[in-house]
This record gives structure tokens, sequence and C-alpha cells, in this order.
């Protein structure tokens, strides 16, 4: 009975007159950027005047599943995934399909049937580790030892950022990662995996740089080698994804050398197409891409200038 006065009313009142209502699954607030993305997606609702059901899934794959399914039981006019992994989302994704519910996929991807999703917005990790390893050959000439900070486990950036980078670092056979620890994208990941790191490579010795899937990790990592006499930008290469300012304030400080700015502020993006589809609009490719740019030190002042920091 409540799903046919849910379907009544929608006849009563069509979607274009009244407040459309979003759900938004987000990863959860383990980096600045992702709190950065938060406060982007909120405010922008806010200004096209959106009613955002927002869902903070704490790094927690099952709790963020679960959330999906509160906003399928509310009957939203769309659903947005900021998925924690990439597997595991085939049902749910089923259960909004079944409820005529669109789904959209931002910032990370999923693997899943792409008929369940409407689609991904988001940028290429792979582009975004690809580049990192074409700029690191170009500044060591193509040999370096390199260690590597990951990001959390089966998360899409971790995978992507990964295979990109050896991609192209294959290309150079004396460009490898000697060692690797997960971070989990946390300040405090960075410090622990960099702690460990640090132990096994003799104070890194012998390593030409530290790769970091997120400015957050990196930024712990460099607090740790500073503490033990290492001195980063200096005597190691220092590379991360993100390009939020911390990082290039740490760039201006001679701390940080390389990031790849992936754009924290795509609200608009996303909701253009989600607005576009509740209007009536079919024709989307499955991957909406938007673009990422690579900084180093002389671009720090300019890009804290952007960031109005």
């Amino acid at each position: 009975m409540r799903r046919i006065l849910f379907l009544a009313a929608l006849l009563l009142f069509p979607l274009s007159a009244r407040s459309q209502t979003i759900g938004f699954a987000q990863v959860g607030a383990e980096s600045d950027w992702r709190t950065a993305f938060s406060a982007s997606m909120k405010q922008e609702a806010a200004r096209r005047g959106l009613h955002l059901l927002f869902a903070d899934a704490g790094n927690d794959v099952g709790r963020q599943r679960q959330e999906v399914r509160g906003f399928i039981a509310k009957h939203v006019d769309a659903i947005i995934i900021a998925p924690v992994v990439v597997d595991g989302w085939s049902d749910v994704l089923k259960e909004a399909k079944e409820a005529a519910i669109p789904v959209f996929i931002a910032d990370r991807a999923v693997r899943a049937d792409p008929s369940l999703y409407v689609a991904r917005i988001a940028a290429s990790s792979t582009l975004e580790g690809r580049l990192a390893a074409a700029w690191l050959a170009q500044a060591t000439n193509g040999k370096c030892d390199v260690v590597e900070l990951e990001g959390t486990a089966g998360s899409e950036p971790a995978l992507q950022r990964h295979s990109g980078f050896l991609a192209v670092a294959a290309l150079f056979p004396d460009i490898r990662i000697i060692r690797a620890g997960n971070g989990n994208f946390t300040t405090e990941g960075g410090r622990s995996v960099m702690t460990r790191l640090m132990s096994e490579t003799n104070n890194l010795a012998g390593v030409c740089a530290v790769l970091a899937h997120n400015d957050n990790m990196l930024l712990g990592a460099i607090g740790v080698m500073q503490a033990a006499g290492v001195h980063p930008g200096r005597d190691i290469i220092t590379v991360s994804f993100d390009g939020l300012p911390n990082i290039y304030r740490a760039m201006l400080a001679g701390e940080a050398t390389m990031s790849v700015e992936v754009k924290s502020d795509t609200a608009p993006y996303i909701y253009d197409v989600v607005q576009r589809y509740l209007k009536g609009e079919r024709s989307f490719p499955k991957w909406i891409v938007i673009p990422s740019a690579l900084h180093t030190r002389a671009d720090a002042a300019a890009m804290l200038e952007r960031h109005g920091s």
C-alpha cells in the first residue's frame, strides 16, 4: 500500500515541481581531500536547492551498503555512491534498479554490471599513476628505487594508482618499487607504514623516492623521515596524489616534491549529470572523466593562491 501511495504522489507532484532528494554514500573522512569533497557536495546541493541525505561510512564497506539500502527504502530520487572498495556492489545496485532509483558512481569505481548504474563521474586513477611515473622517470633519468605508501586495500585509487605507475615504470628497468605498505589514506597510517619501511631499509638507504597514494600519508611520512634525520624533498624525492593546500605548503618548505592534483570540488560535475538524468536525458557515457593535473614546487605558490590559502 505504501508503495502505491508513493507512486501516486509521484504522479500528482512531478519531479520538476518538487525538491529532488539525493542520497550520497560517502567513503568517510580519512583525508583532507575527502573532507573537501564532502564539503563540495553539501555546498553545491544547497546552492541547487537539492535535499541531500549524506551518509559517512567511516571506511566500512558493510555500513556503506546498508546506508545505500536505507536510501532505497526512503525512495530517494537518485543515489550517488563513492564506494569504499570496488567489489561486492552487484546485489545493492540490483536492489536500486528494481526500485527504479538511478545510481551514479562518484570519485572511485565499482566492478559490477555497468547496466546497474547510470554513469561514473571521476578522475582516472590509472592516469594519475602514469603521470607520477612519467614525471619520476624524467626527474631521475629512469633510475630510482621507490618505497610505496598504499591506500585502502581493495579501493579503486589504491589499485589503479599502483597499476598506472607500474605500467610506465615497466618501461624503465631501473625504476623499481622495492618496499610497500598500507597506510589506508590517513596521516597516521603514513606515519606508521613509513616507520616500518625505514626500519626495513636502514633509514631509506639507497632509496630514491617515496610514492604515497595521497597527500595525507606523505605528510605523515615526512614527519617520520625528519625525526630520523632524513631530509624529504632533498635526500628523498616525495611524490603523492590529491594536491591540497598542505602539500603545497610542504613544497614551499622544501619537503614535498610533486603531487598529482585530484580535483575535490567536483560536485558541479556530478550534480549536472544527476539532474540532467532526472530531467529525462539518457545519453551518457559510462565514465565521465574529470581531468587531473601534475604540480611541482614551481607551481606551489600559485596553487595556494588558487585555493585561497
